[in-house]
């Protein structure tokens, strides 16, 4: 008998950082619920992390996933955006870990492999293929990309999840 799990999938920006939750259950996927957090560009950095920390802590309390997925770092030309970028997991990470969840690190290029079965598709062959196994979705953007590291997940930590439940 296979246990449900809910997953949240994080993918992370100081501007926009979506979120995504599903329910596993084997090899099929429910879509609970999804959205972005946008931290305001004209106040101060620490009030943007602090933005990004305090709702996605909301979205956990309110969602109660059992594990979390973020996309993992990648090296960028510019070191100030990679920089700002790390800030931003770092207070998503905050959040899902100081509500009790582990929390799974992707690369893009993985995810991308277990969403379309190439590292280098692109974002709509990735927020189509979310459309696809999450039938009623109609998410893009930063949602999908938060809702496909959950998938991503659910593909690669299989025995993790069943210890979990």
């Amino acid at each position: 008998m296979d246990h449900v799990i809910r997953i949240l999938g994080i993918d992370p920006g100081l501007r926009r950082t979506g979120w995504g939750v599903i329910e596993t259950r084997g090899n099929k996927y429910r879509y609970l619920a999804s959205g972005v957090i946008c931290a305001k560009t004209n106040l101060p950095l620490s009030d943007r992390l602090q933005t990004i920390f305090e709702e996605l802590t909301t979205c956990i309390n309110q969602l109660e996933p059992d594990c979390a997925a973020i996309e993992g770092s990648f090296v960028s030309v510019n070191a100030g955006s990679a920089m700002k970028l790390g800030h931003a997991r770092a207070a998503a990470m905050l959040a899902a870990s100081n509500q009790g969840l582990m929390v799974a690190e992707y690369a893009p290029r993985t995810v991308k492999q277990a969403l379309v079965g190439s590292g280098g598709a692109d974002k709509t062959q990735v927020a189509a293929m979310v459309a696809m196994l999450l039938p009623g979705t109609q998410t893009s953007g930063d949602e999908a990309d938060a809702l496909s590291l959950a998938i991503c997940h659910a593909h690669h930590a299989p025995s993790l999840l069943r210890l979990s439940s």
